[in-house]
């Protein structure tokens, strides 16, 4: 990366619902930004472009659903397919990430928080975009001295 990133986004891909997560490479921090529904993996496009139009990132990164042993998954193929066309449809640097892990820690966090399984819960998504983010910041920021 030879310009530093200012704002990157990730993305938490699911079939039915997608999350999605706001950080800042200087800062070294991630936040859940929201959920958007999908219909078998498909996005509101639109919904999407806004986001980026309004958050101008200048890259986004891509959870990539991979098996415990680190072979790619069902998923990844299709987290790989909706990677690309990121890329095609904005052109901006599309990078993927392990997110192995994130959905059980995020919904471990939401139990923390008194949230319980059931009526009125609040998808897990857009937390583990920010977790999933938090990791590729901490894998490609440099640290200052």
């Amino acid at each position: 990366m030879s310009t530093p990133l200012k704002l990157v986004m990730g993305f938490d891909f699911g079939t039915r619902q997608i999350g999605l997560a706001i950080g800042q490479p200087l800062l070294g921090s991630a936040r859940e930004l929201c959920t958007l529904k999908a219909r078998d993996g498909v996005p509101d496009w639109q919904q999407i472009e806004r986001l980026l139009k309004e958050w101008q990132p200048d890259a986004l990164v891509v959870g990539m659903p991979l098996n415990m042993d680190g072979s790619p998954s069902e998923m990844s193929a299709r987290a790989d397919k909706f990677a690309r066309r990121l890329h095609g449809r904005f052109g901006l640097p599309v990078h993927t990430h392990d997110e192995r892990l994130t959905t059980f820690e995020a919904k471990g966090q939401r139990l923390q928080q008194g949230q319980r399984d059931g009526f009125n819960q609040r998808p897990v998504d857009a937390l583990a975009a920010a977790l999933m983010l938090q990791g590729w910041l901490e894998q490609n920021t440099p640290v200052n001295p």
